[in-house]
Parts: structure tokens; C-alpha cells; sequence
């Protein structure tokens, strides 16, 4: 495995993240090669130096392949191949690999596949490089080198549009159901956070399902909505487990998952669930942050729950398991559980009581940017306010 820190302040100086996704598509990392630069080398991305180091690495360990923890370009990636000898890929490719790997529903197989295609137009050239591009000569425009990836980006065109063609059904679907919900005046609750987050264990334990969960990275794609009950008075409310975020998730496979990212668009609520035991969890927080400003997102109101307190370390734990934070300029109130060991869990449902209580009194309201609940005839009177 190969990283170049260009600076930027998420730099992975271990390659922890890469290897944890690199184990979860199956690989078994041989080493790690890191190493400082302004800017990436236009032919090699890391420099003809750490080029050679890679090989003596590839040839010393007979590794058979070199994950990137960065985008690499087409050119970049066929450069890289010829010199160490091995397949080359980059960050974007393992991600769709292990989304791939654990797409179950119709609908996550499709946008497994559309972002999958959408990697591999841009990629074209390396396929038929073997080819000749130009015979030359007299009469001749071009080689079969050229005539090849014209047919195989026409035959990738033509797959996306059906891919896309069918999402679009699938979104009219969920579309329906949504409306369904409104109908009934639900009140919609999405768990959002960065992956292993322990979102899906968050989910079983508050309506007692049996979505997978694991230790691992993305163990689950699809959307599961359940019903969740909060006692007399906070009634029923539609919980929905999302795909979990991560570092430089490929724009493609945001663009792909926005049936299933609509979720948490048109919820009321975001339960922001964080990995606390993780020492990097605020950079992650901001990560998540980052991915709902793109999905259109950022003004659901959110209730941070820091998950995983058993796995705290014990100078971490806080005096109180229910408190605020300031993210984003925003003040939040957020709460310490253990999905696992149900510790924290009657102050979640707590809290979630006392939102969905006020929602409903403040009937015919509307959510704003400040995480309030705003009643239409009564604009500034009993809000809700999540601080």
C-alpha cells in the first residue's frame, strides 16, 4: 500500500483506513509505503525514487497487487503497472470493490453497478493500450486500438443510461413510500454517520431487527426502515438505517446512492452517530458533515450519539452521558451510548420522546436551520430547540 501526504490535514500517515478496507475486500497487506510531496508526479504520482522502492517492496513480499490511498489518474495508474509489473489501483476502485462485495437489495446492485460503469469510461484507454491508436499512412484515420474504445464507450454509454433508467424507477418507488409516511404524519428519523460506526447495531437495538452488523467497514449498503416506538408520548416514529460516509468517498458512488441518500435528505431528524472510541472521530464528524452539505442535507436538524462508550477509554468516558456540543456553529445536544451493552439507550429514547412530543404540539410546524421545530401560526413560541 502506497499514500503521498500532500499536506492535507486527513492525511492517514499509517495507512490505517486503507488497510482496514483493504482487509474487508479481502486482501492481506504485505507493507506500507509513505512519503512527503508538493504535488503528485504527472507520470507516476509518487515520483520515479519512491517508484523504485515500490518495486523492491512488490519483489521482496511477491505482491500481486499495489493499492493507492489516493485518486490516481488513467495515465497514472498505466504508468505505474509497466514500471512494478503488478495491477495497480487506487482508493475509488477498493471502495466500489467492497460495495460491490456487499450490495444485497436490487436497488444497491444497481448503484453499485452505475457508479461501477461510470469508474470504467474513464479508464477505457488502459484496456486496449496493447492496440495501435494511429496505422499512418495514406487512407488510414485510425488504428483498431481506436475503434475499440469507441465501441467500448458506446456499449458503457448505452449501459449507463439503462442502469440509470432503472434507478429512476426505484427512486419514483421510495418516493412513494415517503409520501406514504407523510400521509400517515410519521415522523422520520434517519441514522446517519461515518462507517463502522456501529449505526446498524444503534438501529437493532432500538427496534429490535436483525440488519447485519460487524466489525468491518460498509457491512451494510441498503436501506432498512422500521418502526420505532417511543411510548404514549412520543408515539411511533419511521427509523431508517442508512450506508455509512467515509474519506474521499467517490463522488460517483454519491451520485449513484441518491435513492438511498434521499433518506436522510427528507428527514426530520438525523441521528449522527459517531464511533467515540475512535481517536480521529471529530475529522470523521467533519467528514460526515461534509457528504450532507453535498447531498443537500446540512439543514436536517441532528442529534449527536456518540456510540461505542464500553470501548472508550476510561479518562475519556464522560461525567454525563447526555450534553451539547458546539459542530458547524451549531450548538447540538448529543448523548453517550453502547449499541452493544444498552447503556445510554434510555436517555436516546429519552430525548427522542421529548423531540417528537414537542414536534407534535407544535402542529402544522417546520423545521428550520437552527434546529428548531417552528409552529407555522406561532413562529417563535415553543419552539423546539435541540441546545
Amino acid at each position: 500500500m502506497a499514500g503521498v501526504d500532500f499536506g492535507v490535514p486527513h492525511f492517514d500517515g499509517e495507512l490505517d483506513e486503507l488497510a482496514q478496507l483493504a482487509e474487508t475486500a479481502g486482501f492481506r497487506v504485505a507493507d506500507k509505503l509513505t512519503c512527503k510531496r508538493r504535488a503528485p508526479d504527472p507520470a507516476l504520482f509518487v515520483g520515479s525514487g519512491k517508484a523504485d522502492e515500490l518495486k523492491l517492496l512488490v519483489d521482496a513480499h511477491s505482491a500481486s497487487e499495489v493499492l493507492f490511498d489516493q485518486a490516481l489518474s488513467p495515465a497514472q495508474q498505466r504508468n505505474l503497472e509497466r514500471f512494478l509489473g503488478v495491477a495497480v489501483n487506487d482508493r475509488t476502485l477498493l471502495i466500489l470493490e467492497i460495495f460491490a462485495q456487499r450490495a444485497r437489495s436490487h436497488e444497491g446492485k444497481l448503484q453499485v453497478e452505475l457508479a461501477r460503469l461510470q469508474y470504467l469510461s474513464t479508464r477505457l484507454v488502459r484496456r486496449w493500450s496493447h492496440l495501435e491508436r494511429q496505422r499512418g499512412g495514406v487512407g488510414h484515420r485510425g488504428g483498431p486500438g481506436e475503434t475499440q474504445i469507441e465501441l467500448d464507450r458506446r456499449m458503457l454509454s448505452d449501459s449507463v443510461k439503462r442502469t440509470r433508467e432503472r434507478l429512476e424507477k426505484v427512486k419514483k418507488q421510495r418516493a412513494t413510500q415517503r409520501k406514504q409516511r407523510d400521509r400517515r404524519q410519521a415522523f422520520n428519523v434517519s441514522l446517519v454517520g461515518y462507517t463502522n460506526a456501529g449505526k446498524s447495531s444503534l438501529f437493532n437495538a432500538l427496534v429490535k431487527a436483525r440488519s447485519y452488523a460487524a466489525d468491518q467497514l460498509f457491512a451494510t449498503l441498503d436501506t432498512t426502515t422500521r418502526q420505532l416506538y417511543l411510548g404514549d408520548a412520543g408515539g411511533m416514529v419511521s427509523l431508517s438505517d442508512t450506508v455509512g460516509f467515509i474519506r474521499d468517498l467517490p463522488h460517483g458512488l454519491v451520485d449513484a446512492f441518491s435513492a438511498t441518500l434521499q433518506e436522510a435528505v427528507d428527514a426530520d431528524l438525523l441521528l449522527h452517530v459517531v464511533d467515540a472510541s475512535n481517536p480521529g472521530h471529530l475529522e470523521q464528524m467533519q467528514e460526515v458533515q461534509r457528504v450532507l452539505v453535498e447531498i443537500g442535507a446540512a439543514d436536517v436538524p441532528q442529534l449527536l450519539v456518540f456510540n461505542k462508550l464500553d470501548a472508550m477509554a476510561p479518562e475519556s468516558v464522560p461525567d454525563s452521558l447526555v450534553g451539547s456540543m458546539e459542530l458547524d456553529g451549531r450548538e447540538l445536544r448529543r448523548v453517550f451510548v453502547s449499541a452493544t451493552q444498552g447503556t445510554g439507550l434510555p436517555e436516546l429514547r429519552s430525548l427522542l420522546v421529548d423531540i417528537v412530543a414537542q414536534g407534535k404540539r407544535a402542529s402544522g410546524g417546520l423545521w428550520d436551520t437552527d434546529s428548531r421545530f417552528v409552529p407555522t401560526d406561532q413562529p417563535e413560541a415553543d419552539g423546539l430547540d435541540l441546545a
